[in-house]
């Protein structure tokens, strides 16, 4: 299991039936909640570094609610510290890590408990190239996030829809989202490798005072 460190939100979903509920990607105003996992390149071991809290645009993840869009694009950082790039930060450098961006909602109240979770959207483009994976996730936690299982599908242009059956212990941690993998590129480099577009819809109110309320501390990355 790839490491991931526990954050706390709330939700607000939309159940069909009793058995089954289905969540959107929402806009801007939802409670995303972003979450980091670095490690070293694959010529280097390919190890686990390090997980943090990040900021949503620092994933780099990008909401256009005027046009219903959220742009995903390769994952950089400012800092030229030779940690993160080879030979130092700045225009032109190679990554010198493997970021693993998190973009999702989490839902702690057990609404979601025992059921069949269906995660659904419109993806409108994936121009990545092969430096960079996105996938679309449910991911049900254990209480203690020792443990999960997974439902993830590659991001794919068109309609997606991905389900999974929850466990029914009301204490356990489902969410909801995307996950952006590769080396880091220097902030003015993304744009050759290419970027994910997916349509957005605008979250109930309800739920964005729900965010409001959450207990998750995002750090801002150095």
């Amino acid at each position: 299991m790839r490491p991931f460190f526990a954050v706390l939100s709330a939700g607000l979903l939309t159940c069909s039936a009793a058995q089954a509920a289905t969540v959107n990607v929402n806009d801007s105003t939802a409670p995303w909640l972003g979450f980091m996992n670095v490690f070293e390149l694959p010529a280097n071991g390919g190890g686990f570094v390090f997980p943090s809290n990040w900021g949503v645009a620092d994933l780099t993840a990008t909401f256009d609610d005027a046009n219903s869009k959220l742009t995903l694009s390769p994952n950089t950082i400012g800092d030229p510290d030779p940690f993160w790039y080879q030979g130092g930060g700045g225009p032109g450098a190679l990554g010198n890590k493997v970021m693993e961006a998190n973009l999702y909602q989490q839902v702690d109240d057990g609404s979601l408990s025992g059921q069949i979770v269906t995660f659904e959207g419109i993806i409108l483009s994936n121009t990545f190239t092969s430096a960079h994976v996105s996938t679309i996730f449910i991911r049900d936690f254990a209480p203690d996030f020792s443990s999960f299982v997974e439902s993830s599908i590659p991001v794919t242009a068109g309609a997606f829809s991905v389900s999974l059956l929850t466990d029914a212990d009301p204490l356990r941690h489902v969410q909801w989202g995307f996950q952006t993998r590769g080396e880091n590129v220097w902030i003015t480099d993304t744009e050759p490798f290419g970027n994910v577009m997916i349509t957005t819809i605008p979250a109930p109110a309800s739920l964005a005072l729900l965010g409001l309320g959450g207990s998750m501390l995002l750090r801002r990355r150095r």
